[in-house]
């Protein structure tokens, strides 16, 4: 993260945000009328069939591909953490690192099973944010470099990019900026993260509530509010967004961390919610405020609330056999079977 030589500056990310590319109208519409010929009712494979549609749209392909699947797993620390607001010690995000390095973790597993190449990018891990309970949690060049670096993620042979994150605390400053921008309050935003018990969870929700007070972060300006309450991570999540869209490349965002830089990339440019999927639905009690702020519906609803990029590698696998669907089923007239509209 300290190399600051190839980084794009705020001018050239603002540029980069008037020029993203829409669907491909007319592979959407040849998308389309395949799914119409394949062997099945209308309808009848529910969203797995807007999965590939969608997913054809954006690739500007007739037929969507899944053959080169990404997990980026972002991860940084919090001057917050200080506050009591996590079950674990700081330390613990270096140490899940090396897990992750290792094959250990639980998303390593997912990786594996979705056949899915993982990076892990950490973020100054030594040099965390500072407390924003009481001060800004970054200078705006931190916030711009955090920003540049999870833009610089996105390579160029990646099909779908599943986004996650490590980083003791980090629930805090995700949930203070779910409140902000959704307007949602503290009771219905600021789960237990980790684990923290009932005075834990008082802690939290203290500490986010003096470092809105203390910073007032502009709903409306995304750099603000992530320069003010944000985190590493979660801006490089952000710029992972908004590279993704630029690049035509389907994101695939994890829980209520990753949601939340994705809401800092909707503030800087709505029309990123068009190209994200949202793997799953977080058992962080804001994660659904979040969702529904994005107008996105989760893919998967299991309970979980690990982080990692877990659920969003685990959703990856079911657009991978939406693809397979769409492409591997025959037609019709293919198959030799009789269609509805072929009847007398």
């Amino acid at each position: 993260m300290k190399d600051r030589k190839s980084e794009p500056n705020l001018d050239e990310i603002r540029a980069l945000l008037t020029e993203l590319p829409g669907p491909d109208a007319e592979a959407a519409a040849a998308a389309e009328a395949r799914q119409a010929e394949l062997t099945k009712p209308a309808g009848s494979l529910g969203r797995l069939e807007e999965l590939a549609e969608w997913l054809a749209a954006w690739q500007g392909r007739v037929e969507p591909v899944l053959d080169r699947p990404h997990t980026a797993v972002f991860a940084g620390n919090h001057g917050v953490a200080a506050q009591g607001v996590s079950a674990y010690p700081a330390e613990v995000t270096k140490q899940m690192v090396a897990n992750f390095i290792d094959g250990g973790a639980a998303v390593n597993q997912l990786c594996a099973l979705a056949d899915a190449d993982l990076r892990v990018y950490e973020m100054a891990l030594d040099e965390p944010t500072r407390d924003f309970t009481q001060a800004p949690a970054m200078r705006e060049a931190d916030c711009a470099r955090a920003l540049s670096y999870g833009m610089m993620a996105v390579e160029a042979d990646i099909d779908v990019l599943a986004l996650g994150e490590m980083g003791i605390g980090n629930t805090t400053p995700a949930a203070a900026i779910g409140a902000v921008v959704s307007g949602a309050n503290l009771g219905e935003m600021v789960g237990r993260g980790t684990g923290v018990d009932d005075e834990g969870l008082m802690r939290k929700r203290e500490a986010i509530r003096r470092g809105i007070e203390v910073n007032r972060p502009i709903p409306e300006d995304g750099l603000d509010v992530l320069a003010k309450i944000g985190g590493f991570e979660i801006g490089g999540i952000a710029g992972c967004v908004l590279a993704g869209a630029y690049h035509r490349r389907a994101v695939v965002i994890d829980g209520f961390i990753s949601t939340s830089g994705a809401l800092i990339a909707h503030i800087l440019c709505p029309t990123v919610a068009e190209y994200l999927f949202a793997g799953h639905c977080s058992e962080e009690p804001g994660h659904r405020i979040m969702l529904n702020h994005l107008h996105l519906e989760p893919i998967l609803d299991l309970g979980m609330r690990l982080g990692e990029g877990t659920g969003a590698t685990l959703a990856m696998g079911i657009i991978d056999g939406a693809v397979k669907v769409f492409k591997d089923v025959l037609t019709f007239e293919e198959a030799g079977v009789a269609n509805k509209e072929s009847k007398k």
